[in-house]
């Protein structure tokens, strides 16, 4: 059974797949509450939360308790109270503050033996700071076959002629996806290359909001009104992916593995992503697409450059980049390493 923190789409997707799913506000724990209030105001909802985990419990008799982020310290905390295995999947790199580093280490030492990792940027990171835990990367796959289907017409269903060569980012507006990054690129190029355009795809975090207007200001002032289009949130990135001829994340804090290269590499198209994180292991340089150094514009502007005006190249690491995602992302191997790891957990126990 699931417990989320908030309803939404996901709710509706696993209980139609016939999963029992509660909802419950769980105290994420975030960089903004590491302060007296914030702290206290986290507290008060984890109690909240581990009574009423115990009334699940009570129904259900769990055997093991799984949390799918760093954010959820409830879980762990309660699967220890009550002597049970827990795994923590572990999507976070965490530059700071300190203190919140510092009990994350602490509360995986204590409550799990074997957390999962998404990335070896992720082990990298907490690796050093654990003395008890042994992660384990095991790299997420997603279902591929939206991303494999040909859309002859995508191009145009975004409102482009054919002959617009079309770069793109999709991410989530936060401080570390680099939009205003994206955009210092996309002023430079749409000066020497005028028949590019530009594409952002998604919405800000709650808290966000004022990154969105910075975006929006930005593109004002650098008179890209023609240059850029801001979708904002969408629910169609396959057939945005198929009308697009190159795909950029251009991440500027460490990104665990951001699953959007998957989709992109899926879609066969040329990825330019920051060397941030996960990325460096989903790219190959000069293969599948460009790594660059995180907030460099002229090597931003240089493997865009290259892409734009070799159009066999952009043909060949699409291709590449596909046949890698095929082969080492995969959803099935990604289940059954998760399946092996948990069988594994409860056999410990």
């Amino acid at each position: 059974m699931v417990v989320l923190t908030a309803p939404g789409p996901l709710a509706d997707e696993l209980e139609a797949e016939g999963f029992i799913v509660r909802i419950k506000n769980l105290g994420l724990l975030r960089r903004k509450y590491v302060n007296p209030s914030g702290l206290l105001n986290r507290l008060s909802k984890n109690l909240k939360a581990y009574r009423f985990l115990n009334g699940l419990n009570r129904e259900f008799a769990f055997e093991l308790v799984y949390s799918n982020t760093l954010a959820v310290i409830v879980g762990a905390f309660w699967a220890k109270k009550n002597r049970l295995p827990h795994i923590w999947h572990i999507h976070e790199i965490l530059p700071g503050p300190a203190p919140l580093v510092m009990l994350m280490a602490k509360m995986l030492d204590s409550s799990t033996p074997c957390p999962i990792v998404v990335s070896e940027a992720v082990l990298n990171h907490w690796k050093p700071k654990l003395k008890l835990a042994k992660p384990e990367v095991i790299h997420n796959g997603i279902p591929y076959d939206a991303y494999l289907e040909t859309c002859l017409n995508a191009k145009s269903d975004l409102g482009f002629p054919v002959d617009k060569l079309v770069i793109t980012m999709i991410g989530r507006i936060n401080p570390g996806k680099g939009q205003l990054f994206f955009l210092e690129i996309a002023t430079m190029i749409s000066k020497t290359y005028p028949h590019c355009h530009f594409l952002l795809v998604g919405d800000p975090f709650a808290g966000y909001e004022r990154i969105r207007e910075e975006i929006k200001k930005r593109i004002g002032e650098k008179g890209l009104e023609e240059k850029v289009t801001d979708l904002g949130f969408r629910t169609d990135i396959p057939r945005i992916l198929a009308g697009s001829d190159i795909f950029v994340l251009p991440s500027i804090l460490p990104d665990s593995f951001p699953t959007v290269i998957l989709e992109a590499m899926a879609a066969g198209k040329p990825v330019v992503a920051t060397r941030s994180g996960g990325a460096g292991e989903m790219v190959l340089d000069s293969e599948t697409g460009f790594l660059i150094p995180v907030g460099d514009v002229e090597k931003g502007i240089e493997a865009l450059s290259t892409l734009i005006e070799n159009e066999s190249l952009r043909l060949e690491m699409g291709s590449a980049g596909r046949a890698r995602v095929l082969t080492e992302y995969s959803l099935g191997a990604f289940e059954e390493k998760i399946r092996i790891h948990l069988w594994q957990q409860l056999r410990r126990n």
